[in-house]
């Protein structure tokens, strides 16, 4: 069942979020809410996860971890939309609650400083800030593989941080945008394959791959789509690379976007990778003639480039359903 009278709210919080995005003053009075949703994960991580418990009570207990973030994150979602029926315009405080979920103007500026600091050749800074939106080790990466790490990361997280939000809003309205924020958020922190979280962790990885299976392919139909600002020959390229490499990528998820991506710029993503292990990862983006695994600082701003051209076109489409309700 799809959340039809959301489309206004969610238009104004694309806006919101576009313009202002995070506020870091703001930020620094109250907590973001998926700082709360960090701090609520943690406490259930530290109290529930214990070493010395076997493997099948681990994963009951992680379960347990998933049933009980669901369930606060609709409850609260519910809460709030039962509380701003009861005000005057209270569907424009939801517009600025929805804003803080969807990350498109973050996005931008986190890997917008990842090319700065290349164009300036501080690769120590370059890494550092690549470091703050990707989950690996980054210390020994050269400037290809910098840039390569930044526009994997615009990739994935077109489709975590911008399209599923979405997706989701409009499915269960603010209540399925929080839990889906809410289980991204503890696939994050607990949905790592190591001693700690490979059985506690479980249900929270199991769980967001599913959630976010057609948000993942909706991401690469949009950077395909928007490729055809570029001309016929790269929005070709862009779909090769989806249909040769999506599924290459170790996430059932990740290489729908990066695939994309990766055939747009005519680049190569992915691949072998030493995060203090030596990682065989096929690469993304091969099928095409003359891809390159050099991407550079130009390649992180065609990247950005694409990905505005791709957020511009779900603002149209969900303008166009906005008119659309407001004539019916």
């Amino acid at each position: 069942m799809f959340e039809l009278s959301i489309f206004p709210t969610l238009l104004l919080a694309l806006t919101i979020d576009a313009i202002i995005g995070d506020p870091s003053l703001i930020y620094r009075l109250i907590p973001h809410p998926t700082q709360i949703m960090g701090w609520l994960i943690n406490f259930l991580d530290v109290n529930l996860n214990h070493e010395l418990d076997e493997d099948k009570s681990r994963k009951t207990k992680g379960i347990s971890l998933v049933i009980i973030i669901l369930t606060l994150a609709l409850s609260a979602g519910f809460g709030i939309i039962f509380l701003l029926s009861l005000i005057p315009y209270g569907w424009i405080l939801e517009a600025i609650i929805l804003s803080t979920l969807i990350a498109s103007r973050s996005l931008h500026q986190h890997v917008t400083a990842v090319s700065s600091a290349l164009k300036s050749n501080n690769i120590d800074y370059a890494r550092s800030e690549v470091a703050k939106i990707v989950g690996r080790n980054t210390k020994n990466l050269d400037s290809h593989g910098v840039s390569r790490a930044a526009i994997e990361s615009l990739s994935e997280n077109f489709s975590d941080g911008v399209i599923a939000p979405i997706f989701w809003a409009i499915v269960l309205g603010l209540p399925g945008a929080l839990a889906y924020k809410m289980l991204n958020t503890a696939d994050s922190m607990i949905g790592y394959k190591n001693d700690r979280y490979i059985q506690f962790g479980w249900a929270a990885a199991r769980l967001d791959d599913l959630i976010n299976f057609i948000p993942a392919r909706l991401s690469a139909f949009f950077l395909c789509i928007a490729t055809f600002m570029w001309g016929q020959n790269e929005a070709k390229r862009s779909w090769t690379a989806i249909k040769h490499d999506a599924r290459k990528q170790m996430s059932v998820n990740a290489g729908y976007p990066e695939s994309a991506m990766a055939g747009a710029l005519n680049i190569r993503l992915a691949g072998p990778r030493d995060d203090g292990e030596q990682k065989a990862i096929e690469w993304i983006g091969i099928a095409n003639e003359g891809s390159t695994a050099n991407a550079t600082d130009k390649d992180i701003d065609r990247g950005l480039s694409l990905y505005v051209n791709a957020c511009l076109l779900i603002i149209a489409a969900i303008v166009c359903v906005t008119v659309l309700i407001a004539h019916t």
